[in-house]
Protein backbone atom coordinates (compact mmCIF):
# COMPACT_ATOMS: atom_id res chain seq x y z
CA UNK A 1 0.00 0.00 0.00
CA UNK A 2 1.15 3.66 -1.41
CA UNK A 3 -0.02 6.10 1.21
CA UNK A 4 -0.33 9.27 0.05
CA UNK A 5 -1.35 13.36 1.23
CA UNK A 6 -3.15 15.82 -1.86
CA UNK A 7 -2.11 19.15 -1.48
CA UNK A 8 -4.16 21.60 -3.61
CA UNK A 9 -5.67 25.05 -3.02
CA UNK A 10 -8.79 24.15 -5.25
CA UNK A 11 -11.12 22.00 -3.61
CA UNK A 12 -12.73 20.34 -6.63
CA UNK A 13 -9.01 19.65 -7.70
CA UNK A 14 -9.12 17.76 -4.52
CA UNK A 15 -12.35 15.79 -5.37
CA UNK A 16 -11.34 14.94 -8.33
CA UNK A 17 -7.45 13.79 -7.66
CA UNK A 18 -9.48 11.52 -4.75
CA UNK A 19 -12.55 9.94 -7.05
CA UNK A 20 -8.83 9.12 -9.81
CA UNK A 21 -7.09 7.63 -7.16
CA UNK A 22 -9.58 5.66 -6.03
CA UNK A 23 -11.32 4.50 -8.92
CA UNK A 24 -8.18 3.59 -10.88
CA UNK A 25 -4.99 3.49 -8.15
CA UNK A 26 -6.88 1.32 -5.39
CA UNK A 27 -3.05 0.09 -3.98
CA UNK A 28 -2.92 4.19 -2.59
CA UNK A 29 -4.18 5.13 0.64
CA UNK A 30 -4.86 8.61 1.36
CA UNK A 31 -3.97 9.93 4.60
CA UNK A 32 -4.71 13.50 4.50
CA UNK A 33 -6.21 16.38 1.63
CA UNK A 34 -4.80 19.52 2.11
CA UNK A 35 -6.00 23.23 0.83
CA UNK A 36 -3.00 25.20 1.43
CA UNK A 37 1.13 24.67 1.63
CA UNK A 38 0.83 25.17 5.51
CA UNK A 39 -1.48 22.30 6.50
CA UNK A 40 -0.03 20.30 3.88
CA UNK A 41 3.48 20.41 5.61
CA UNK A 42 1.93 20.01 9.27
CA UNK A 43 -0.09 16.68 7.81
CA UNK A 44 3.40 15.43 6.20
CA UNK A 45 5.21 15.77 9.23
CA UNK A 46 2.16 14.34 11.30
CA UNK A 47 1.59 11.15 9.00
CA UNK A 48 4.76 10.68 7.38
CA UNK A 49 3.44 9.70 3.76
CA UNK A 50 5.34 7.68 1.33
CA UNK A 51 4.30 10.40 -1.54
CA UNK A 52 2.64 13.91 -2.21
CA UNK A 53 0.35 15.04 -4.98
CA UNK A 54 1.38 18.66 -4.69
CA UNK A 55 -0.14 21.59 -6.42
CA UNK A 56 2.86 24.26 -7.83
CA UNK A 57 0.45 27.21 -8.03
CA UNK A 58 -0.97 27.74 -4.21
CA UNK A 59 -1.71 31.57 -2.60
CA UNK A 60 0.85 32.52 0.17
CA UNK A 61 3.25 29.68 -0.16
CA UNK A 62 3.79 27.75 -3.58
CA UNK A 63 4.88 24.30 -4.05
CA UNK A 64 8.15 24.50 -4.38
CA UNK A 65 8.63 27.22 -1.43
CA UNK A 66 6.66 24.62 0.55
CA UNK A 67 9.47 21.83 -0.57
CA UNK A 68 12.16 24.16 1.09
CA UNK A 69 10.78 23.92 4.74
CA UNK A 70 12.37 20.10 4.67
CA UNK A 71 15.56 19.86 5.66
CA UNK A 72 15.22 16.70 3.40
CA UNK A 73 12.53 14.72 1.96
CA UNK A 74 11.76 11.82 2.72
CA UNK A 75 8.97 11.15 0.93
CA UNK A 76 8.06 11.06 -2.96
CA UNK A 77 6.61 14.18 -4.80
CA UNK A 78 4.42 14.70 -8.09
CA UNK A 79 3.80 17.72 -9.14
CA UNK A 80 0.45 18.18 -10.27
CA UNK A 81 0.13 21.29 -12.68
CA UNK A 82 -1.89 23.11 -15.34
CA UNK A 83 1.59 24.57 -17.13
CA UNK A 84 1.99 24.41 -20.50
CA UNK A 85 4.96 22.68 -22.79
CA UNK A 86 7.38 25.65 -21.59
CA UNK A 87 7.45 23.88 -18.39
CA UNK A 88 7.18 20.20 -19.19
CA UNK A 89 10.46 20.15 -20.45
CA UNK A 90 12.04 21.17 -17.36
CA UNK A 91 10.02 18.11 -15.66
CA UNK A 92 11.66 15.49 -18.01
CA UNK A 93 15.05 17.59 -17.47
CA UNK A 94 15.14 16.84 -13.83
CA UNK A 95 13.46 13.43 -14.08
CA UNK A 96 10.93 14.42 -10.97
CA UNK A 97 6.98 13.34 -11.57
CA UNK A 98 4.30 15.16 -12.97
CA UNK A 99 0.63 15.26 -13.87
CA UNK A 100 -0.80 17.70 -16.27
CA UNK A 101 -4.47 18.85 -15.42
CA UNK A 102 -6.58 17.78 -16.33
CA UNK A 103 -4.91 14.20 -15.07
CA UNK A 104 -5.51 11.01 -17.42
CA UNK A 105 -6.06 7.95 -15.73
CA UNK A 106 -3.38 6.16 -17.76
CA UNK A 107 -0.61 8.59 -16.59
CA UNK A 108 -1.81 8.39 -12.89
CA UNK A 109 -1.57 5.15 -13.23
CA UNK A 110 1.70 5.23 -14.87
CA UNK A 111 2.78 7.59 -11.95
CA UNK A 112 1.82 5.55 -9.61
CA UNK A 113 3.69 2.37 -10.70
CA UNK A 114 7.17 4.21 -11.09
CA UNK A 115 6.94 5.27 -7.43
CA UNK A 116 5.91 1.53 -6.63
CA UNK A 117 9.21 0.13 -8.58
CA UNK A 118 11.44 3.24 -7.17
CA UNK A 119 10.78 3.74 -3.86
CA UNK A 120 12.95 6.38 -3.46
CA UNK A 121 12.52 10.02 -2.43
CA UNK A 122 13.63 13.11 -4.92
CA UNK A 123 16.90 14.41 -4.22
CA UNK A 124 17.73 18.07 -3.23
CA UNK A 125 19.92 18.98 -6.68
CA UNK A 126 16.77 17.09 -8.72
CA UNK A 127 14.26 19.81 -7.33
CA UNK A 128 16.70 22.87 -7.69
CA UNK A 129 17.60 21.67 -11.38
CA UNK A 130 13.86 21.58 -11.88
CA UNK A 131 13.79 25.31 -11.07
CA UNK A 132 16.72 26.27 -12.29
CA UNK A 133 15.36 24.85 -15.87
CA UNK A 134 11.68 26.35 -15.45
CA UNK A 135 13.37 29.76 -14.79
CA UNK A 136 15.20 29.19 -17.93
CA UNK A 137 12.21 27.47 -20.53
CA UNK A 138 8.60 29.51 -19.14
CA UNK A 139 8.04 32.55 -21.38
CA UNK A 140 8.99 35.69 -19.10
CA UNK A 141 5.84 37.70 -17.36
CA UNK A 142 5.73 41.07 -16.87
CA UNK A 143 6.78 42.48 -13.73
CA UNK A 144 4.01 44.67 -11.38
CA UNK A 145 6.31 47.24 -10.98
CA UNK A 146 9.15 48.62 -13.01
CA UNK A 147 11.63 51.80 -11.49
CA UNK A 148 12.24 54.36 -14.69
CA UNK A 149 15.34 56.00 -14.52
CA UNK A 150 14.90 60.28 -14.90
CA UNK A 151 17.09 63.14 -15.08
CA UNK A 152 16.85 63.79 -11.09
CA UNK A 153 16.11 60.06 -9.46
CA UNK A 154 13.75 57.13 -10.27
CA UNK A 155 9.87 56.99 -10.53
CA UNK A 156 8.22 53.86 -9.43
CA UNK A 157 5.22 52.83 -11.77
CA UNK A 158 2.86 49.92 -12.18
CA UNK A 159 3.25 48.38 -15.27
CA UNK A 160 -0.03 47.88 -15.97
CA UNK A 161 -0.68 51.46 -16.16
CA UNK A 162 1.67 52.11 -19.10
CA UNK A 163 0.39 52.42 -22.00
CA UNK A 164 2.87 52.23 -24.69
CA UNK A 165 6.71 53.46 -24.66
CA UNK A 166 7.92 55.57 -27.75
CA UNK A 167 11.52 55.95 -28.66
CA UNK A 168 13.19 59.48 -28.52
CA UNK A 169 16.52 59.54 -29.60
CA UNK A 170 18.46 58.09 -26.27
CA UNK A 171 15.38 58.41 -24.69
CA UNK A 172 11.87 56.81 -24.28
CA UNK A 173 8.94 58.19 -23.75
CA UNK A 174 6.53 56.64 -21.32
CA UNK A 175 3.04 57.64 -21.40
CA UNK A 176 0.61 56.24 -18.61
CA UNK A 177 -3.19 55.77 -17.98
CA UNK A 178 -3.14 58.88 -16.59
CA UNK A 179 -1.79 61.06 -19.46
CA UNK A 180 1.52 61.23 -17.31
CA UNK A 181 4.20 61.24 -20.06
CA UNK A 182 7.40 60.38 -18.03
CA UNK A 183 11.20 60.74 -20.35
CA UNK A 184 13.06 57.94 -19.08
CA UNK A 185 17.14 57.95 -19.39
CA UNK A 186 17.16 54.95 -21.33
CA UNK A 187 16.74 54.12 -24.67
CA UNK A 188 14.25 51.83 -26.23
CA UNK A 189 15.69 48.46 -26.20
CA UNK A 190 15.78 48.73 -22.82
CA UNK A 191 12.67 49.88 -21.79
CA UNK A 192 12.01 46.51 -23.80
CA UNK A 193 13.82 43.45 -22.48
CA UNK A 194 12.77 44.88 -18.90
CA UNK A 195 9.41 44.63 -19.83
CA UNK A 196 9.70 41.88 -21.63
CA UNK A 197 6.29 39.50 -21.05
CA UNK A 198 2.95 38.74 -22.42
CA UNK A 199 1.11 42.35 -21.79
CA UNK A 200 3.63 44.35 -24.02
CA UNK A 201 5.01 44.37 -27.33
CA UNK A 202 7.21 46.03 -29.88
CA UNK A 203 5.11 46.78 -32.34
CA UNK A 204 7.39 49.46 -33.98
CA UNK A 205 11.16 50.27 -33.75
CA UNK A 206 9.64 53.45 -32.41
CA UNK A 207 6.95 52.21 -29.90
CA UNK A 208 6.66 49.32 -26.96
CA UNK A 209 2.48 49.15 -26.64
CA UNK A 210 0.66 47.56 -23.71
CA UNK A 211 -1.96 45.55 -25.37
CA UNK A 212 -3.96 45.74 -22.55
CA UNK A 213 -4.57 49.04 -23.33
CA UNK A 214 -5.69 48.77 -27.44
CA UNK A 215 -8.87 49.82 -27.88
CA UNK A 216 -8.81 48.80 -31.52
CA UNK A 217 -6.92 47.76 -34.66
CA UNK A 218 -7.68 49.40 -38.16
CA UNK A 219 -6.49 47.47 -41.31
CA UNK A 220 -6.27 50.72 -43.10
CA UNK A 221 -3.30 52.17 -43.94
CA UNK A 222 -0.91 48.97 -43.90
CA UNK A 223 -2.56 48.17 -40.10
CA UNK A 224 -2.55 50.71 -37.17
CA UNK A 225 -4.22 50.63 -33.53
CA UNK A 226 -5.72 53.27 -31.62
CA UNK A 227 -5.03 53.03 -27.73
CA UNK A 228 -7.12 53.77 -24.74
CA UNK A 229 -5.63 57.44 -24.97
CA UNK A 230 -6.63 57.63 -29.03
CA UNK A 231 -3.32 57.55 -30.22
CA UNK A 232 -2.62 56.13 -33.38
CA UNK A 233 0.41 54.08 -33.01
CA UNK A 234 1.59 52.11 -36.73
CA UNK A 235 2.19 48.26 -36.94
CA UNK A 236 5.10 47.64 -38.45
CA UNK A 237 4.96 44.84 -41.73
CA UNK A 238 7.95 42.28 -40.30
CA UNK A 239 5.77 42.74 -37.13
CA UNK A 240 2.33 42.56 -37.90
CA UNK A 241 1.68 38.59 -37.94
CA UNK A 242 3.18 38.22 -34.64
CA UNK A 243 1.35 40.49 -33.25
CA UNK A 244 -2.01 39.34 -34.78
CA UNK A 245 -0.64 35.67 -33.52
CA UNK A 246 -1.63 37.52 -30.09
CA UNK A 247 -5.26 37.61 -30.40
CA UNK A 248 -8.14 34.93 -31.19
CA UNK A 249 -10.39 35.70 -33.57
CA UNK A 250 -14.21 35.26 -34.01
Amino acid sequence: MIRCILIDDESNSLEMMEWLLQTYCPEVQILAQCNSAETGIKAIRELQPDVIFLDIEMPHMNGFDMLEQFERLNFDVVFCTAYDQFALKAFRYSALNYLLKPIDPDDLKATVQRIAERQQAPSREQIDMLLQTMKQSLPRSTPPRIALTTGDGLIFVATQDILYCEAESNYTKVVMSNNRKILVAKVLKEIDDALSGEDFFRIHNSFLINVNHIKRFVRGDGGYVVMDDDTSITISRSRRQAFMDMFPRF
